[in-house]
């Protein structure tokens, strides 16, 4: 077995929030990230419905959501070979008896983004044509929100880390971590490494690797989520004429959602169903539910299903993300807990954690939004 030179921060987890982070800290000192799969990207970052939407989530994702635009706008600071986000738009839909989730909808939107706009029924029909007129109450749409290239934005971070000297080993679950002198011996099946700082950014697996150190778990909850790509059906063909220009449609509720996807369409039924950290796969009912819910609110038949999948998302009580020391294990780094809006998230979470972790300030862009690090702290979490 193999023993490395010391490494300042080894990171566990090579999903977006590990290798965000990494790069980051890659302009700080000497950074390694551990990846337990024979590639990085194999869980939920791989498995994303890929938006991005300044008005999705609780308050601090929306701030992080914000504070991320820039970097977006950029092609993730020039290391893109393309632009990572793609105009979109999402429309959130409601039946009549949603009317007060599409009010809240619209304010809290409203709060945030300036072009969040109430449309009626007619104007809904208007930009997807299959939604049923008799089912609908209105909608809320957030204009600017875009598709995003998880793929092109997770290699522009490997790129930017390879740049900046940090290296990616894959193949590489840790099996051991234990304090040695004033920092960490870490262990996987065929090496060791000497690290300052490990960060916790495994994903559904963050308090499976809190267990190896002894500590009580912070009630990390995978939860899957369900998405299926179909070819859509409908009496009139003239209704698909411009598919590839709708918006994303998401119910007001979030009991389902699709949109366009290279000629299909792309679905979930928004399922939260609470899992075991697995490799998840797929169930028949929710694949059954997605379908069910997406005929009885549009013209569109599901006939055939061209692909299917499933992913972990990942959740604290509180429903925000985790980034902070663990008051009980000196130099052990808690990122965890995106909750499905880990990608839309990355950039802006990453540089807070990284000023955290270095004890440098919170840049001001995030800090004018309420972004700090109590608000992530996982002493919150902690009995």
């Amino acid at each position: 077995m193999n023993t490395s030179p010391v490494i300042d921060f080894l990171v566990i987890g090579a999903g977006m929030a590990g290798v965000s982070l990494a790069y980051e800290l890659a302009t700080h000192g000497r950074v390694l990230v551990l990846e337990r799969e024979s590639q990085p990207a194999y869980h939920a970052t791989g498995r994303s419905a890929a938006l991005y939407s300044q008005t999705y989530g609780p308050r601090l994702v929306r701030a992080l959501s914000i504070g991320s635009a820039d970097f977006f706008l950029s092609r993730a600071n020039g290391l893109a070979d393309h632009a990572v986000l793609t105009p979109r738009g999402v429309l959130f839909v409601g039946r009549p008896d949603q009317q007060s989730r599409l009010d809240q909808l619209y304010e809290a939107g409203r709060r945030w983004v300036d072009s969040v706009a109430r449309l009626g029924v007619a104007e809904a029909v208007a930009r997807v044509p299959v939604l049923r007129a008799d089912r609908l109450a209105g909608a809320v749409a957030e204009p600017d929100a875009s598709d995003l290239d998880v793929h092109g934005l997770h290699g522009a971070y490997m790129r930017g880390l390879r740049q900046r000297g940090g290296r990616v080993v894959t193949n590489g679950a840790v099996t051991g971590l234990t304090r040695e002198g004033s920092g960490w011996r870490v262990t996987t099946r065929t090496n060791h490494f000497a690290a300052g700082i490990v960060v916790n950014a495994a994903g559904a697996w963050a308090d499976e690797v809190a267990d190896l150190v002894g500590l009580s778990r912070l009630g990390l909850a995978p939860r899957r989520r369900t998405a299926l790509v179909f070819d859509p059906e409908v009496d009139d063909p003239c209704l698909l004429s411009e598919m590839s220009q709708w918006p994303m449609i998401v119910d007001a509720d979030e009991e389902f959602y699709f949109k366009p996807e290279a000629g299909r369409l792309l679905a979930s039924p928004a399922d939260a169903t609470p899992m075991a950290p697995c490799d998840v796969q797929p169930e028949d009912l929710d694949v059954a539910i997605a379908v069910d819910r997406i005929e009885a609110a549009t013209r569109l038949r599901v006939r055939r299903i061209a692909h299917r999948w499933a992913g972990l998302r990942s959740f604290f009580r509180h429903g925000d993300p985790v980034a902070g020391f663990d008051p009980r294990s000196h130099g052990f780094f808690w990122l965890a807990g995106q909750g499905g809006y880990g990608i839309q998230t990355a950039p802006a979470l990453a540089r807070t954690a990284a000023a955290i972790l270095t004890g440098s300030r919170i840049p001001d862009d995030l800090s004018a939004n309420g972004i700090g690090a109590s608000a992530l702290s996982p002493d919150r979490l902690i009995a």
